[in-house]
């Protein structure tokens, strides 16, 4: 929701990081008083509401015409409904309730008031009492279990696709199992595969009763242990070893370590699957889940893409390329042949779009064609406004509106580029996309970026380019209409009110 613009970065932005907290605990009032259960099937009137939940009437009704505000219930004639997105999740007992996750997030904001404390410290300082007899800690275990079982619950949804194309089979070791989601989705969707849930005693003693609820009993064994330690099963004996939101738990010595004891654990066929926050796919959570790995753990963090698959690389394993979920995480997957990761079900152009951001750009979108605006007037700004109308690669010298229409008609999906300044590493690094497309098979990649050409000092006093191989249009020069194009990405683009303002760049990569 606070996801970061420069460009809108001021006072009223300043304004929404420190009311953030007022969202929250709307949300988790509502969870905690099951209003959303309530409300189930057909909703019901304030009145009715008020009674059920205890309130003040009055009190209760400007509560939920806040929620109303906020997405999650809708209202008419004092008659109050869930909308979807309450529907689907925060009613209890769907199958993809997300209610005990974010009241575990409540929980957890006590311990977020100890950051200070804990960046002084250079560490967690908040720790579970000595005295924390085992029935509390079973409980404790449980609320955690159940929280990351709702999330995980939805994850496996976006992973388990990746792997439609092979008849999966053979035996599935799910590390630091937690509920044991994760491997439940590969039982459910590869028959012939069999789980073993690693995990300490405490967890596997209530992980246990979960997996007997899906119904998966005769089709999971259980192995405790601590995965810090030598871990108590085979080498060679897995077809497909899963790490799911382990990796970040830990530093990069113990990291390492669990990495290795996968790796030998693996089949010569089998693949090893690590789903977890990345900075290069959601940077401002991954920094935000980075900050409560130091509140809440004792030495985890958020690792950089890059950093593991070196690791993975060092054991000689090829890597696939981040495979970025619709969610907050993303996926490494890795295996001793190559070959074998060319036969997942991976998007090329999701693969392209993570090279591609990786180059620094701040956003890569996928964008249809259709939402490309050209205009008549963009060639008039240049011609009667800008000093370097006539140069090479700038009107006339570049394509007119028309024929950039007619160029389209070639095309059906393109990326959209936000950069920043300076122009020349910018433009650099549409070239550099660009580059990446083609060598991913897009043969008709073809880039627009921003600005006249800055690859050289100076244009050639006799006019005559001398980088034609680099050189491409801007956007603007060719005929589009940028503040138009990307408004329809759904980005938010304003005019400069000062000459310090920040300032976005554009490209436009066409590809097929």
């Amino acid at each position: 929701m606070f996801k970061y613009d420069p460009q809108q970065a001021g006072p009223q932005y300043l304004e929404d990081l420190a009311t953030g907290y007022w969202f929250s605990e709307a949300l988790f009032t509502a969870v905690e008083m099951e209003i959303f259960t309530l409300l189930e099937p057909a909703g019901k009137k304030i009145d009715e509401i008020a009674r059920e939940v205890k309130c003040d009437l009055q009190a209760l009704k400007r509560y939920l015409h806040t929620l109303c505000a906020l997405g999650l219930l809708t209202c008419h004639d004092d008659f109050f409904s869930n909308t979807k997105i309450s529907a689907d999740y925060l009613v209890k007992g769907r199958a993809d309730y997300q209610g005990d996750s974010i009241l575990w997030r409540k929980y957890l904001t006590s311990y977020w008031r100890d950051l200070k404390a804990c960046l002084k410290a250079g560490g967690r300082v908040n720790f579970a009492p000595v005295e924390e007899n085992a029935e509390s800690l079973a409980a404790r275990i449980r609320k955690y279990i159940n929280a990351m079982d709702c999330v995980a619950h939805t994850k496996v949804k976006e992973i388990t696709p990746i792997f439609s194309g092979l008849a999966l089979e053979g035996n599935v070791l799910d590390v630091g199992a937690g509920s044991g989601a994760i491997a439940a989705g590969f039982l459910e969707n590869f028959p012939g595969m069999r789980a073993t849930l690693m995990d300490i005693p405490e967890v596997l003693d209530y992980t246990r009763q979960l997996v007997q609820k899906r119904g998966f009993g005769d089709r999971v064994s259980y192995c405790p242990a601590n995965i810090l330690e030598s871990w108590p099963v085979s080498k060679g004996e897995f077809d497909l070893i899963i790490l799911s939101n382990i990796v970040h738990a830990y530093s990069e010595i113990e990291a390492s370590h669990i990495l290795k004891n996968a790796i030998q654990s693996l089949k010569p066929e089998g693949f090893l699957l690590v789903h977890d926050f990345f900075v290069e796919h959601f940077p401002e959570k991954a920094a935000l889940y980075d900050l409560n790995m130091l509140i809440n753990t004792y030495n985890g963090k958020i690792f950089a893409k890059e950093w593991l698959r070196k690791q993975i690389n060092s054991f000689n394993l090829y890597v696939s390329e981040l495979i970025p979920l619709e969610t907050d995480t993303a996926v490494l997957i890795a295996a001793k042949n190559a070959e074998r990761l060319e036969n997942l079900a991976l998007d090329c152009k999701s693969r392209l779009v993570s090279r591609i951001k990786a180059l620094g750009f701040q956003r890569v979108l996928p964008i249809p064609v259709e939402q490309i605006h050209v205009a008549d007037w963009t060639v008039l700004r240049c011609r009667f406004g800008c000093a370097y109308f006539g140069k090479p690669h700038c009107p006339p010298n570049s394509p007119s509106p028309e024929k950039t229409r007619k160029m389209l008609q070639d095309y059906n999906q393109a990326l959209l580029l936000e950069g920043e300044p300076p122009t020349r590493s910018f433009q650099n690094r549409v070239l550099q996309a660009e580059k990446e497309a083609f060598k991913a098979g897009f043969y008709k990649a073809f880039a627009y970026w921003a600005g006249p050409c800055a690859l050289c000092d100076s244009c050639s006093p006799e006019g005559v380019c001398r980088r034609t191989r680099e050189g491409r249009p801007s956007l603007e020069g060719a005929g589009i209409d940028v503040f138009a194009t990307v408004r329809r990405a759904g980005i938010n683009l304003r005019t400069l009110a000062s000459k310090g303002d920040y300032i976005k760049y554009f490209g436009l990569l066409l590809l097929e």
